[in-house]
């Protein structure tokens, strides 16, 4: 029989409960873990891994298509959907073959179902009362819509998106962040006419405005359409497709429309506001050291304020399970979370944008190093560009970057970002050569004022 009390309940098995609850078993605590689907959540089998195997299988289309540049002979001969899938559900089957192991080797006690908050120490799931010292809330995400657009038929998600059976051969993306580009990027890769509609004045619109025109221009070139600044204001469905209407007139026809607008806080229907949870538009507000206004409660990941990225939760879980454990850890800088969208080509930052930058700072100095100076970046046949934000004289604030696999590079400049260096630290770091961390490090050398390879 599964004990009914442990140190620690958790509400949801995502990035942000998983790793709370491994990581608390490590350090000695009880843990039961409360998922009504499957472990790892949306980020492994309905998000994050899938559409990076979709993005790869893409990226490996374009090689393919494109081998000519490069001196070698191939013929592209199409898509095999059903491969394509098969090579996706294989990476996450095996992905969620080891959590489970994880789970069982660190003792965590599983309970399938929906869980119920029943008060500040109690979960129901399926009629049982779970008590635990500290509960944990780790309910995730849901894909949201526009009011009046419902979704169904021709009308998806990105759920929908990831499991087609078939490439159609017009799509409208509603929505140009994160998501809307992913997609869009891939269904070009696989030749499909896309048009991407964000009523935002850009693409990419919570990155820095330097991204958001690098990227618009490698779409432009890539033949992927976008609308930009303009409302949409209806859907039509017929047998045969969709038909998309704007607020400046156009319709557009499509075989399906994409709904990525974004995604809302799945807390409805788990008693939070009953058992006394203060909530903000369905949201689960916390202090910086993830606690509700309940004690001995606490929320992670995409139902708290702010960034909605599988490994803010999976740090945030490790940050709840360390402070119960009397760890007394750091509370986690929300501007030093790497944040890459996988679009062809990638985007990447930390850290503020220059905009931002100005408002905390007053005075920034920024450099951009553009890609056109890397070896590597050449041999790749990849454009972009690395941008730094610096506060004057002062440590380097925000770092952005555009162009195929920069999203590798992120790694470091979370560093630098993180550990507050100035960029007289990291000029004289040394970057391999040919590779393209070397745009970092020369874009540091120009900013500490000894620019290298660097024209004008």
């Amino acid at each position: 029989m599964t004990d009914t009390s442990a140190d620690l309940v958790i509400l949801g098995g995502g990035s942000g409960g998983y790793a709370c609850a491994f990581r608390a078993a490590e350090l000695g605590l009880s843990v039961i873990l409360v998922e009504k689907d499957k472990l790892g959540g949306t980020c492994l089998h309905r998000g994050c891994i899938p559409t990076k195997a979709l993005l790869h299988a893409a990226e490996v289309a374009d090689s393919a298509r494109e081998a000519d540049q490069f001196g070698v002979k191939t013929a592209f001969e199409g898509i095999d959907i059903d491969g394509v899938n098969k090579y996706k559900d294989g990476i996450i089957a095996g992905l969620y073959k080891g959590l489970q192991g994880l789970a069982k080797a660190h003792k965590v006690t599983m309970v399938e179902g929906a869980g119920t908050l029943v008060d500040a120490k109690t979960v129901e799931v399926n009629g049982t009362r779970y008590t635990g010292k500290n509960l944990v809330l780790a309910t995730g995400s849901y894909s949201k819509t526009l009011p009046g657009l419902e979704l169904g038929g021709r009308v998806i998600a990105s759920e929908q998106a990831l499991n087609l059976d078939h490439i159609p051969n017009k799509v409208v993306v509603l929505g140009g962040g994160v998501i809307g580009v992913e997609f869009a990027s891939v269904w070009r890769s696989f030749g499909a006419e896309v048009t991407v509609v964000e009523a935002l004045p850009h693409l990419v619109p919570n990155e820095d405005e330097f991204i958001s025109k690098r990227l618009e221009r490698a779409f432009r070139k890539r033949g992927i359409k976008f609308k930009t600044g303009v409302k949409f204001t209806g859907a039509t469905q017929t047998d045969s497709g969709v038909s998309v209407s704007l607020e400046n007139g156009e319709t557009h026809d499509a075989d399906l429309l994409l709904v990525a607008v974004g995604r809302g806080p799945n807390t409805a229907g788990h008693g939070f506001e009953a058992a006394g949870v203060q909530m903000e538009r369905g949201f689960v507000p916390t202090d910086e050291r993830l606690r509700t206004n309940l004690p001995g409660v606490y929320a992670v990941g995409d139902i708290v304020p702010g960034l909605q990225l599988a490994h803010r939760g999976f740090q945030q879980g490790i940050f709840i399970a360390e402070d119960i454990a009397g760890l007394n850890p750091q509370p986690i800088d929300e501007s030093g979370i790497p944040r890459v969208t996988y679009c062809h080509p990638e985007v990447a930052s930390v850290g503020l944008s220059e905009a931002a930058a100005k408002e905390q700072y007053g005075s920034v100095e920024t450099f951009t190093y553009d890609l056109a100076g890397n070896g590597k970046s050449q041999i790749l046949k990849t454009q972009g560009a690395v941008k730094l934000v610096r506060a004057t004289d002062g440590p380097v604030v925000g770092l952005h970057l555009v162009g195929d696999r920069v999203g590798e590079l992120i790694g470091e400049a979370q560093l630098i970002y993180n550990w507050e260096a100035l960029p007289e630290d990291v000029a004289p770091l040394v970057h391999a050569h040919p590779s393209q961390t070397e745009a970092l490090g020369e874009a540091h050398l120009a900013l500490a004022g000894k620019p290298l390879h660097v024209h004008g």
